[in-house]
């Protein structure tokens, strides 16, 4: 499918389906534009950077020959999903869409400033959602005269690839844009979770320990970064281990976006940011994408070699898996999500290998606060406070299932 056939090939489509405006044709609004184009939808993707939008334009092509190559997708298919995205260079095109999704910098007051003009050109009827990863829907929401139509929907990256969806009302959303919007996102083939509008969410303020205690660990001098990262994986049965998995998502990402949550926690010490974070990501190794992180991504670097000792392994399995844990009992006990959301997050937003709540049962609720409570009396540090639903379950000899 070359680019100039699909160009001819790109004709207007007469379709009762919903047109969808996607709002930054980085890899994430370009990701979800391909989603919903695949679902049949004719998709809008503005950039006002117009090699941005060629890039993007470039890429979605590149990525559906290649479906067509490896046979997971016939040719025409293939040049349906992109007849049906439209490169536009005016946010004006908008008008006619029935949902907007931003997806550009993770900044307040440029965030705010595009929904107050995107409730000027769309219609009434449009749902204006961000796909913000941390930052406050109500605070946006708050950008336009009527935000009841305004909704955080957090695709993860990448979109085509990963299957969950949190969606976050504010309290302002109208309830019958939740469940439209949620109907939509499930009609995608996603697997959609419902977070309360609190920094992080859910998956971004769970997971925090896994970076966080990991170079905590780390820092204490217990072990070494590739001792850290064999532990997650072969003990506690990870896919990645943290330091492998910031590197891949960018040092500045994960840096930005722990700050961000520490700060809209008021400086909780559970989600302070480490020092050698910000020192990697002032010094610009910044992971895979500059080929220098917390490894060496160069053609002949070598990766040290683990330290296999088993229990120096257990000790940093059992420690960062007692944190992640904590802050799942913790989500819970805040009412952030319900239990069954918390758990398909965490194993299908980050691919842990269990739902953490669940997880909990196995080891044993009283083994969990013993955890929390050795790391307390260790330290005398609020970071290692142990949730009240542990204690009070471990009390009352409660599971989290049945």
């Amino acid at each position: 499918m070359t680019r100039e056939w699909c160009w001819i090939f790109k004709i207007s489509v007469h379709s009762k389906m919903m047109k969808i405006g996607i709002l930054g044709s980085g890899s994430m609004g370009s990701g979800i534009a391909q989603v919903a184009a695949t679902a049949g939808h004719e998709v809008l993707l503005y950039d006002n950077n117009p090699a941005a939008l060629d890039r993007a334009k470039n890429k979605l092509l590149k990525i559906l020959n290649r479906q067509v190559e490896k046979g997971r997708m016939d040719d025409r298919t293939a040049k349906a999903i992109f007849g049906r995205v439209y490169f536009v260079d005016d946010m004006l095109d908008f008008a006619g869409a029935g949902l907007v999704i931003e997806a550009i910098i993770e900044d307040l007051g440029i965030k705010k400033s595009v929904f107050g003009q995107l409730e000027d050109i769309t219609g009434k009827g449009c749902i204006l959602a961000t796909n913000t990863s941390s930052l406050s829907i109500a605070a946006i929401a708050a950008a336009c005269e009527k935000p009841g139509r305004v909704i955080g929907i957090h695709f993860f990256n990448p979109a085509p690839l990963m299957k969950l969806v949190e969606v976050i009302p504010a309290i302002q959303t109208d309830e019958a844009i939740v469940k439209q919007s949620r109907e939509l996102i499930e009609s995608w083939g996603k697997l959609v979770v419902l977070a309360k509008d609190t920094p992080g969410f859910i998956v971004n303020r769970v997971a925090r320990p896994f970076y966080g205690e990991a170079l905590r660990i780390y820092e204490e001098g217990i072990a070494d970064v590739p001792t850290i990262d064999w532990a997650m994986k072969e003990i506690a049965g990870f896919r990645m281990g943290p330091f492998t998995l910031m590197d891949f998502i960018g040092n500045d990402v994960n840096y930005k976006v722990t700050k961000t949550v520490f700060e809209a926690f008021y400086y909780d010490p559970r989600y302070k940011p480490a020092f050698t974070q910000k020192r990697l990501s002032d010094a610009g190794w910044l992971g895979r994408k500059t080929g220098r992180g917390y490894y060496d991504y160069s053609e002949n670097a070598k990766t040290p070699e683990p330290n296999k000792d088993q229990n120096l392994g257990k000790l940093i399995a059992d420690r960062i898996v007692a944190m992640l844990i904590n802050e799942a009992a913790d989500a819970l006990y805040m009412n952030i999500a319900s239990r069954d959301d918390i758990d398909l997050a965490m194993a299908k937003g980050v691919n842990y290998p269990k739902g953490l709540l669940k997880w909990a049962d196995e080891l044993g609720i009283e083994t969990c606060v013993e955890r929390m409570d050795a790391l307390y009396h260790e330290y005398l540090e609020d970071r290692y406070r142990c949730s009240p639903l542990l204690r009070r379950m471990a009390r009352d000899k409660k599971t989290f299932y049945k």
